[in-house]
């Protein structure tokens, strides 16, 4: 049996190297030196998420291992910032696939899905039982003002100047370990997202783009995870390699894919008999054929009545 996506390893970010597959497993090929290539085996069937710069180039032979053993793919760009494009397994149920359009689609569910994320991301704060998106947004942007402004007081720093993406190389080191440490962070989600067969462009928040719900999902660990590491390294000399690096500790402490998967699966089966007992993966056909009045029936079965 393969590990589950919530007893994975976080990921593992690659870049100037040349991912194969040979007899032993996949691996990446480092040109040490003229006459030297080392290979590091990459253990596809306990990662959770590989991130691919754009000095990496990988074989097919090698993607279709990642694949099989359930590992995404994830194109980043250097750094590890930015994420592009990722895999979808295709030996997936889409039972989870299914509860997410159903929320999705049903505006009361929807609207339901995102009032219970802001309520997970601010439990300490008065939230009113009944509240619309636009009081939440204007709670959220009080919220993160003055969580923005605490962590610059803890750590000395006058005044914390906005990102400004269009002036990357000009960034304080604070933005710049923070969107290492976010682009990292949106890998993961975006890692378990296509572990658990969802969409990631289908978010309940976020609209317009094809990391949507990743972007929903990430925004419930920012304020734990990646700012308070982002501000703790205003004076490193190379914020975006320590982020990188300080955040691969803190998942093992934190234990965060468990989190995850059990977040997303507590958000779309809210009020479900499924919430009782959420899984990965569950026994159920992977191929089956839709009824309206009786739900899911066998595949490859002969529904003849009589002879033609």
């Amino acid at each position: 049996m393969l590990p589950r996506v919530a007893d994975s390893l976080s990921f593992l970010y690659l870049d100037m190297v040349r991912v194969v597959q040979d007899d032993t497993g996949v691996c990446a090929q480092i040109q040490a030196g003229t006459d030297r290539t080392d290979l590091v085996y990459i253990p596809t069937a306990a990662l959770s998420c590989l991130l691919l710069g754009p000095g990496v180039s990988i074989t097919t032979p090698a993607l279709t291992t990642l694949a099989r053993h359930g590992t995404s793919v994830v194109c980043v760009g250097a750094g590890g910032v930015r994420p592009y494009a990722g895999n979808l397994p295709d030996s997936l149920t889409t039972h989870w696939l299914e509860q997410q359009a159903a929320a999705w689609t049903d505006p009361a569910q929807r609207l339901n899905v995102a009032l219970h994320m802001y309520r997970m991301r601010f439990a300490d704060a008065d939230m009113p039982d009944i509240a619309s998106l636009e009081q939440l947004r204007g709670l959220e942007g009080h919220r993160m003002k003055t969580f923005y402004k605490i962590l610059a007081q803890q750590h000395g720093i006058g005044r914390f100047r906005r990102n400004h993406p269009d002036q990357w190389h000009a960034q304080d080191p604070v933005n710049l370990a923070l969107s290492a440490a976010n682009t990292c962070l949106y890998g993961i989600v975006h890692a378990v997202l296509l572990a658990l067969g969802l969409s990631p462009a289908m978010g309940f928040v976020h609209a317009g783009t094809q990391h949507a719900f990743v972007h929903d999902t990430a925004n419930l660990y920012k304020t734990e995870i990646t700012l308070p590491l982002a501000f703790a390294l205003h004076q490193s000399d190379n914020p975006e390699q320590e982020a990188r690096r300080r955040f691969r500790e803190d998942l093992r402490l934190l234990r965060l894919l468990p989190r995850i998967v059990q977040d997303i699966q507590t958000l779309l089966t809210s009020g479900q008999e499924d919430a009782a007992q959420p899984s990965e993966r569950r026994d159920i056909e992977m191929v089956h054929l839709w009824d309206p009045k009786t739900g899911a029936l066998p595949a490859g079965t002969n529904y003849a009545t009589g002879t033609p």
